[in-house]
């Protein structure tokens, strides 16, 4: 049985048992993908310290003022895939799959050419970069454009929104806790990235690079402040808060300064749409994009224009968007500071609010509008120019095997994977179903007894590295039916000018933050040792071309709240990343980029080896003397602008249409008796929800009318296409559409 329902009959062995892992994985890692960061360490009498530093200088190009523009390209494109069925990524809630579309998700691409060498940052709508889908990204880029954009220098980047698609990992915990490797996901991910790619590839012209920096408040807060506290105090008294503030925006505009596009990093997570939510969704960083676009791209519907504005993730480790804290959800009292539970209810009812409390649309709108007038301030105020050289330096590395020199006697090295027992805690963003507890520091002998059941005990070995880190899963050591956890990782930086943005392969926490850590002072000291490079501004850029968890400070990682109990290779992980980028810079500052070795390559299993969960999507049914589009609820005659619209058709599953436009609203023109189509299922003001009952489903789109909507005559459109039998065998998926009625908005009286 799995979840009182019968497992099928025909079932294998190994999909009855990866179904029965399904579900405990899920149940015990709610809150499976969540976070990591980027801090400091420093050498002291006990090991590895957090030390923060703070870098006040400005940006100094070190060419001079006549040279060559750069070629710039800017491209975006749609990466949604289809919103129906499909496990939404972030939360690893078993019962938190696509039912619709909030927002649309898409990939921005950025290309930077200087005649000679070209780089490439591409930030996508999605939860985090795999190695599955960078390597799938790869392949079709060299297949259109030969050895022109390799892995040295493409960065992709995820923004971390929670309410993507999921299903595109070739690892057995992310497939577990995803129902397996989803190829219409993966592919429309792919396909989303590349086209971003090429439409960047084919715009690119001269233009010039702008840089400009400044704070954002009352948009982030540390949810694990018991954490950062274990760090030195000499060094936390040195600033105001505990989270990074910074926000580090790029203006990318022609010769003739019109604005071709901005790229932006900030320090939150993408979480403001909860775990209850099951429509997919951009999120707040999405939602910042939108509102930059539209008023950019003045005229054109939303994911279209010629102007790209992306907001790319950082060390948004412990950054959340709620900002009001953790709460007692039955109680209203604070939640438990040590472990971020309740007195009665435990972690599940401990909570963080949005600043809008629990209406999660509200928490996302109020975060990304913060975001979005940060960026615009700052936009129009960048005057210091980006200029100098590329470089574009990339390594894989055994994340497993990192010898770390900690002081001039004593060396540490990481593990095999592993996650702790608090993993399974989540957080106050998420927190997990069972009577697991953030800041656990010893094992619980009822779990540890079904794990090795299972799975299998820790060994000694990976027990003494990751100490004091109690091992819920060992997965360097479990490889059935696949490798759990990677261990071949990606290390690489690019730099533009004196710019070097630093790709981080997860979520490392903001302890440092108004500043990015100690990374940031040895790689400026290592661009500027040759003097090619002057006050190198570091950006983390996070959550880059594979997922590796959380990065946390060796102080942090003693505490073991979730983000430490998900720093999977072990204590030292940051300091071994630290020694790796340092690695990198020195190559760029010394030109000897492509001397450095390759590493070992990472595996691409074959299709046929990935296993999944998610069965095929069934014939559709519909209620008896209806039709597929057909009204089963109509709008009303008349709406006033700030009321919502709503109107339900007999629909077929989404999962049948692949990546398309489900929803159009659509104005009359007396004039022209022409209907143009003001809103689509991307913009802000519609909701697209699905609703299934068995082989039946209907969907109900919501138009939210706003204020700046005219008056006059309006219809809503549903598009889709739904699956019928043609014989005893064979099936076809065939087109519909409904329209609402027409309906009369006015302005407020």
């Amino acid at each position: 049985m799995v979840r009182g329902k019968t497992v099928c009959c025909g079932l294998s062995t190994l999909e009855v048992t990866l179904m029965v892992l399904f579900v405990v994985m899920t149940a015990v890692s709610v809150g499976l993908i969540s976070v990591m960061a980027f801090v400091v360490l420093v050498r002291d009498s006990r090991g590895l310290s957090c030390c923060l530093f703070t870098n006040t200088s400005k940006l100094s190009p070190t060419a001079g003022p006549h040279e060559n523009p750069y070629l710039i390209g800017v491209g975006r494109a749609d990466c949604t895939g289809p919103p129906g069925d499909v496990p939404l990524m972030g939360y690893a809630n078993v019962e938190q799959t696509a039912a619709g579309i909030h927002t649309r998700l898409f990939s921005r691409a950025f290309i930077v050419d200087n005649g000679s060498k070209r780089v490439v940052f591409v930030t996508a709508d999605i939860g985090m970069v795999s190695q599955r889908l960078r390597l799938e990204v790869l392949k079709e880029l060299e297949v259109k454009y030969g050895n022109l954009y390799r892995q040295d220098n493409v960065i992709l980047s995820g923004t971390h929104t929670h309410s993507g698609l999921g299903g595109y990992f070739q690892y057995t915990l992310f497939m577990i806790t995803s129902k397996g490797y989803i190829k219409p996901s993966i592919k429309a991910i792919v396909n989303g990235i590349v086209k971003s790619i090429d439409i960047a590839h084919r715009n690119i012209k001269p233009g010039r690079i702008y840089m400009s920096k400044g704070e954002l408040e009352e948009s982030n807060l540390n949810r694990s402040p018991h954490s950062y506290l274990n760090n030195p105090a000499e060094e936390r008294n040195k600033y105001k808060s505990n989270t990074d503030k910074q926000v580090t925006l790029l203006k990318f505009t022609d010769l003739d300064g019109d604005g071709m596009g901005m790229l932006s990093w900030f320090a939150v997570h993408a979480v403001s749409m909860n775990y209850t939510n099951q429509m997919v969704s951009s999120d707040n960083m999405g939602y910042a994009s939108y509102l930059l676009e539209q008023e950019k791209n003045i005229g054109f519907l939303p994911g279209e224009g010629p102007f790209v504005a992306a907001f790319a993730s950082s060390n948004l480790g412990d950054a959340s968007p709620n900002i009001r804290g953790p709460f007692c959800a039955n109680t209203g009292l604070p939640c438990d500071y040590l472990n971020s539970s309740c007195p009665i209810g435990g972690l599940k009812m401990c909570v963080a609010l949005g600043p809008a409390g629990s209406d999660m649309f509200n928490n996302t709108k109020i975060i990304g509008e913060n975001i979005f007038k940060r960026a615009k301030d700052l936009y129009g105020k960048a005057r210091q120019e980006v200029r100098g050289p590329l470089h574009a330096a990339h390594q894989w590395v055994n994340m497993t095997d990192v010898t770390v020199q900690l002081n001039s006697t004593h060396t540490g090295r990481t593990c095999k994977p592993a996650l702790g027992h608090s993993f399974a805690a989540g957080t106050t963003d998420g927190g997990g179903d069972l009577n697991f507890t953030q800041g656990a520091v010893e094992g619980d002998p009822f779990w540890d007894g079904i794990r090795d059941a299972l799975l299998g005990a820790p060994s000694n070995e990976t027990q003494d590295c990751h100490r004091p880190k109690p091992i819920l899963f060992s997965t360097g050591e479990m490889t059935w039916p696949l490798p759990w956890h990677p261990s071949i990782v990606d290390v690489q930086m690019i730099t533009i000018g004196p710019v070097a943005i630093v790709a981080i392969p997860g979520e490392m926490t903001p302890i440092v933050v108004n500043d990015m850590m100690l990374v940031y002072v040895l790689v400026d000291q290592e661009l500027e040792a040759q003097g090619t490079f002057s006050n190198a501004e570091v950006v983390v850029a996070g959550l880059c071309n594979i997922y590796t968890h959380y990065i946390t400070t060796y102080e942090e990682y003693q505490i073991q709240r979730y983000e430490g109990a998900s720093t999977i290779y072990g204590p030292h992980t940051l300091s071994a990343y630290i020694q790796k980028f340092r690695g990198l810079a020195k190559a760029i500052a010394e030109g000897k980029e492509q001397e450095l070795p390759k590493g070992p390559e990472p595996p691409f299993f074959k299709d046929s080896q990935l296993f999944s969960l998610l069965p095929a999507a069934a014939v559709d049914k519909k209620p008896i003397n209806t039709t597929f589009g057909e009204v089963l609820e109509q709008v009303d005659p008349e709406y006033t602008v700030g009321d919502v619209a709503s109107v339900t058709f007999v629909a077929g599953n989404p999962r049948h249409s692949g990546d398309m436009t489900f929803v159009t609203v659509e104005k009359y023109h007396n004039s022209t008796a022409y209907w143009d189509v003001v809103h689509t299922d991307a913009s802000w003001e519609t909701r697209f929800h699905w609703v299934k009952n068995g082989a039946e489903s209907n969907a109900t789109i919501e138009w939210h009318i706003p204020l700046s909507a005219q008056a006059g005559s309006y219809r809503i459109r549903h598009f889709g296409h739904y699956k019928q039998r043609k014989g005893f065998l064979e099936t076809v998926i065939l087109a519909y559409e409904g329209v609402s009625d027409v309906f009369r908005v006015s302005k407020i009286t």
